[in-house]
């Protein structure tokens, strides 16, 4: 058997096994981006959108808390006139 045959050959398959791979990283990233784009629609009522908003304006609800405390040297209760 010829050895250039049998290398030929085997950058075929490895070829091939390349393409394969190829293939199904795009066909994974085309069904990540489809699934990310279905995800990120807003909907109404409980939903991934709905609970990331508001969970991102809790945490600057948050942090402004804690800066009216630092800046007043006030609990927040007393500065919002819940205890005096």
């Amino acid at each position: 058997m010829n050895p250039n045959k049998k290398n030929n050959s085997n950058n075929k398959n490895i070829t091939n096994e390349v393409d394969q791979v190829k293939d199904e990283t795009l066909n994974l990233e085309h069904n990540n981006n489809k699934k990310t784009s279905e995800e990120d629609k807003y909907v109404f009522g409980w939903g991934q959108y709905s609970e990331i908003t508001n969970g991102r304006f809790a945490m600057i609800g948050f942090a402004a808390i804690i800066l009216i405390e630092v800046i007043s040297k006030k609990s927040f209760l007393y500065w919002a006139g819940i205890i005096h």
